[in-house]
């Protein structure tokens, strides 16, 4: 990881993992369909209205801030993705999955329906495009499925498999459906194992993450 040099206009692009693994696939499967923008790096707090030098000197400490080199792991950087809201929202939209986090025997099967709180002018809704759920280790999972939305994009996500040692695995639904694995040689010696769950609204770009557990059975 290092940082690119901000003084002139950069571009730096990436496959994530995800687009690593279908591309090492070479079965045609490999295609960008969509890309993201994200501000993870810049504080907003720096933005000084009473700057002595005038207005076009506001922002100057926030784009003197160094910019990362983009690198593959979703979990440390695009976590605060732009996302375009309705001119006027006043609140920034939430999401809520009923959990503050998981917890599974082996075998055992839970089904969560996500909901964005704050958005497009309402309390409680359902996005129509669905939510993209990514689970950080799916080998814990005999099933980790998303149901609801029948687009091509969500049915190939829906029933790709990992390869190698890319073990995340990413679903798109209105309900995403977790079975926990009944296979004992995970464990080891541990009793339990840990993951994480990472939930972002397809419309409102809301993103919620939860910890994950499966608790071996006797």
């Amino acid at each position: 990881m290092g940082y690119l040099n901000n003084s002139v206009v950069t571009v730096d692009a990436i496959l994530t993992k995800k687009g690593r693994e279908l591309l090492a696939r070479g079965d045609g499967s490999f295609k960008i369909t969509q890309f993201a923008l994200a501000d993870d790096e810049i504080d907003y707090t720096l933005y000084n209205p009473s700057h002595p030098s005038g207005s076009a000197f506001y922002g100057e400490a926030i784009e003197s801030l160094p910019i990362l080199e983009a690198f593959p792991d979703e979990t440390q950087i695009m976590k605060y993705k732009l996302t375009t809201l309705p001119r006027g929202t006043a609140k920034l939209p939430v999401l809520n999955i009923g959990l503050s986090s998981i917890i599974l025997k082996q075998g055992a099967s839970l089904a969560i329906t996500p909901e964005t709180l704050n958005f497009l002018g309402a309390t409680n809704v359902f996005e129509t495009t669905g939510y993209v759920a990514t689970i950080a280790d799916a080998r814990l999972f005999g099933g980790f499925t998303g149901t609801g939305i029948s687009t091509p994009e969500a049915q190939r996500l829906n029933t790709s498999t990992t390869l190698g040692t890319n073990v995340s695995k990413t679903v798109i639904g209105t309900t995403i459906n977790l079975r926990a694995t009944t296979v004992n040689t995970l464990f080891g010696t541990k009793t339990e194992l840990q993951t994480t769950l990472t939930v972002v609204g397809r419309d409102s770009g809301a993103r919620i993450s939860v910890p994950v557990t499966i608790n071996k059975t006797s």
